[in-house]
């Protein structure tokens, strides 16, 4: 997914002479191809990340479409004050990709997991957040961001994870990607969480539990129409994110609910990390089943939410 959002970055430059790649602290390599093709427009500023979002700010603002590149907690923690001042204040067409979303850098600790960075970015005025589930779709996304007003906040994986996007949904920031159709229980999810639910569906399938997956790859603007489309006759929504509990997916889709439904609300369920730090050290995929975020577990919880919601929740016709 990395390689494939990078490789655009040299596409787009090809096609636009706007396009300008920054990063820091990249790993050895990174587009070198671009730098041998544009260098005057491929920009290595070292470990400086609260330097890099001002400069960001300032070529925007001279008419440039910046592309800046780092590992997720430092292009959100380290420099949160210049992201919210000077790009998300004035607007800025600045393109933040995000390498290692949740649990990637998992073997690194706790300094290099970003758990929390939707909540963060998505609080800020004018930050779009995107999350795309596979590198077939980072590509379709990456072909979006060149004329998107305003700046962009692009949450990806490392890579090696399984191609479940398909061409023919096509893809469009702010526009949420109906997986399955909705039965007795909707999955929304986003990121590399659609893999997972793809699976636990059809776990769940086998036992006589039909899931719908709505995948929600922009997490912010939240597509509100499809969500309330979807969730017409099911008796339970789940969300599934690779993220703390506050302020990521499954807080904007239950803000989303409470705001237009009021009363008359589905079961919920929400799936996600700990409120806390990971002071384990293992893979990825270990900590997240650790967590209860494998597909069997993710099974076991809304087979479990459903029987709890037969006395404890109406169902939910129309919205």
């Amino acid at each position: 997914m990395r390689n494939t959002a990078m490789n655009m970055v040299h596409k787009l430059a090809a096609r636009d002479e706007r396009v300008l790649y920054i990063g820091s602290d990249p790993g050895a390599g990174t587009l070198r191809a671009m730098s041998k093709e544009f260098p005057k427009r491929h920009l290595i500023e070292g470990i400086s990340e609260a330097h890099i979002i001002g400069m960001s700010a300032g070529l925007a603002m001279e008419g440039f479409v910046p592309y800046v590149n780092t590992i997720a907690t430092f292009l959100t923690r380290r420099c949160y004050e210049q992201v919210a001042v000077d790009l998300c204040l004035h607007n800025l067409p600045v393109r933040l990709i995000a390498n290692g979303g949740g649990l990637v850098y998992a073997p690194l600790g706790p300094t290099h997991q970003a758990i929390e960075d939707i909540a963060i970015m998505r609080a800020l005025p004018n930050m779009t957040v995107v999350c795309p589930c596979d590198a077939d779709e980072a590509a379709r996304l990456m072909e979006q961001t060149l004329d998107w007003t305003g700046p962009i906040y692009i949450r990806l994986g490392k890579g090696g994870d399984a191609i479940v996007s398909k061409a023919e949904h096509g893809f469009e920031i702010g526009k949420a990607i109906l997986m399955r159709p909705p039965g007795d229980v909707l999955m929304v999810t986003t990121g590399i969480m659609l893999q997972r639910a793809l699976a636990a569906a059809d776990l769940l399938a086998a036992q006589g539990v039909r899931a719908g997956i709505l995948h929600m790859h922009t997490v912010k603007p939240l597509d509100t129409e499809a969500l309330l489309q979807a969730i017409r006759g099911t008796r339970l929504v789940a969300t599934l994110e690779e993220h703390v509990p506050s302020g990521g997916l499954g807080s904007a889709v239950a803000e989303t609910l409470i705001d237009r439904l009021g009363s008359g609300l589905p079961a919920m369920l929400r799936l996600s990390l700990p409120d806390r730090f990971m002071h384990n050290y293992g893979s990825q995929d270990s900590l997240l089943k650790k967590h209860g975020l494998s597909a069997s577990a993710i099974a076991t919880s809304i087979e479990r939410a459903l029987a709890a919601s037969h006395t404890s929740s109406p169902q939910l016709h129309s919205t």
